[in-house]
């Protein structure tokens, strides 16, 4: 099995969140429903990005931060 990453381009956003979920807050802070949104399982950070036209780059680097990686 190979090693969960956070900015896995295929990851749905409800394992990201289920894995880490101090990234929750994040996602609070940029205003976005992802959070028990019932598509999480099927969006990734990619789209999520998309929809909210937010930076992609820069949004995993505050994943990052919150997580400590």
């Amino acid at each position: 099995m190979r090693e969960m990453k956070i900015d896995d381009p295929d990851m749905p956003l409800a394992d990201l969140m289920t894995r880490w979920p101090e990234t929750i807050p994040v996602f609070a802070r940029h205003r976005m429903l992802c959070v028990g949104c019932l598509v999480s399982p099927f969006h990734t950070l990619v789209d999520a990005c998309r929809e909210y036209d937010l930076d992609e780059d820069a949004f995993v680097a505050e994943l990052l931060a919150a997580t400590g990686l």
